[in-house]
């Protein structure tokens, strides 16, 4: 097999939640566990961070991973799902796996492979590990893929484990309340290991008090001993103060992602890697702390939070697509100066999508359509939805021919925002 028929041979042949949705979704750890035994158990063979959270999760990963490169520690980096290309899911300081390292796994393990009928989440994972083992990366990030319990991720015995957030998202397969769903994410917690939680709620935090208590893990909470102040955009960095029990800890950090979200990203970044360095033989200095921030998208190749495509019109895209997701995405447009508004929106169809749309701004034109996969949600559909709440436009028979349709409506001062889906972003971009 070259290159393309491997990658056809996942696509086509394994369960591939980003094309089918839950069915893909294997609630047990066996087949990971299988496949990695298989091969030597590479997930003991590097030191790791993990990173859960309903939002933030892939940005805190990016910043994290940036931070220690910066620092000239050799980083490992997976994340899921990829925007234009597979391998942008395993990096080791930010260079994707080469497609050599990718065909020569599946073709060395296809045998395996069809035998474990494992998910395509699972064999990437897999394949990730084995990845990092033998490039015997210093420390790997590793982002949770979905809930974290039974993730396949949740193998690794990590240095400190992360959680972001915890809001609505994947009900169909991680429970129906903020509590239950905390309580998947808290799975990543182990025993005796740090775990740093970027935004206490109400809900979760006595959810994770009480797994750290039982698993004896020391629980940080960033924003109760760290705040923010100063928040602005200047120069296309957003630059903060970090303060600790309200005093300046880190003066004017600059970062590279500029959603006004990010601060909260940046308060679990910051904690973990003190804790890292309390706890374990790793050091970042504030050098590689301000520099790695400062050159995220640099380092890692990071795509799809709050990217300006182009100017005049103004295209931006992020890949927020749930209700808490897209709540911070309004605010980063009222933040955003405009004549008029177009966006340019598409959504899957296993999503409770009422909620979001409730949210959505009434005062913009519509350019509805369809990612391109099976989950996708029909543009003529989504239209008739959206009418109900009051957004106007039209439905489009693709993400660039909606896209194409936006841009050529707006005039130059006009904002054009492309979102709903990160499959919706893939495209755009």
């Amino acid at each position: 097999m070259n290159y393309q028929q491997t990658l056809d041979f996942l696509y086509s042949k394994l369960p591939m939640f980003t094309r089918v949705g839950a069915s893909a979704f294997k609630k047990d750890l066996t087949n990971t566990l299988v496949l990695c035994e298989a091969i030597g158990n590479p997930q003991r063979k590097f030191k790791s961070l993990h990173i859960a959270g309903t939002n933030g999760k892939g940005s805190t990963s990016h910043m994290l991973a940036s931070i220690l490169q910066a620092q000239g520690y050799k980083t490992g980096l997976y994340t899921s799902p990829h925007l234009k290309d597979f391998r942008e899911r395993i990096r080791i300081n930010g260079k994707m796996m080469g497609k050599a390292d990718v065909k020569n796994f599946v073709q060395h393990n296809k045998k395996l492979i069809e035998e474990v009928e494992p998910s395509f989440f699972e064999v990437t994972v897999a394949m990730a590990f084995e990845y990092f083992a033998k490039h015997e990366v210093d420390i790997a990030v590793i982002e949770v893929g979905l809930g974290g319990r039974l993730d396949s991720t949740n193998i690794i015995t990590p240095e400190i484990s992360v959680i972001t957030n915890i809001s609505l998202d994947h009900t169909n397969m991680l429970g129906n309340t903020l509590t239950e769903i905390a309580g998947e994410k808290a799975g990543i917690i182990k025993k005796g290991i740090p775990v740093v939680i970027g935004e206490s709620q109400l809900e979760s935090e006595p959810v994770f008090i009480r797994k750290a208590k039982d698993e004896n893990a020391p629980i940080h909470f960033a924003d109760q001993t760290l705040q923010t102040e100063n928040i602005e955009i200047k120069n296309n960095k957003l630059s903060l103060n970090i303060l600790n029990q309200n005093k300046i800890k880190y003066k004017n950090l600059q970062c590279d992602l500029t959603g006004l979200y990010q601060p909260k990203n940046i308060l679990a970044v910051v904690k973990t890697i003190e804790v890292l360095n309390e706890n374990t033989n790793f050091n970042i200095d504030d050098e590689a702390l301000y520099d790695g921030l400062k050159n995220v998208k640099k380092f890692t190749q990071l795509q799809g939070r709050w990217q300006t495509l182009r100017k005049n019109p103004l295209v931006i895209c992020d890949t927020g697509h749930n209700e808490a997701g897209i709540t911070e995405v309004i605010k980063n447009i009222d933040n955003t100066p405009y004549q008029k508004l177009h966006i340019v929106f598409g959504m899957v169809k296993d999503k409770d999508i009422t909620k979001v749309l409730s949210l959505m701004p009434c005062n913009a034109t519509y350019y509805f359509c369809k990612p391109d996969i099976e989950r996708g949600l029909d543009s003529v559909e989504l239209k008739q939805q959206a009418y109900t709440f009051n957004l106007i436009g039209n439905g489009y028979n693709s993400v660039i021919e909606a896209k194409n349709a936006a841009i050529s409506a707006a005039k130059e001062n006009d904002l054009v925002f492309i979102g709903g889906s990160t499959f919706v972003v893939a495209e755009a971009i």
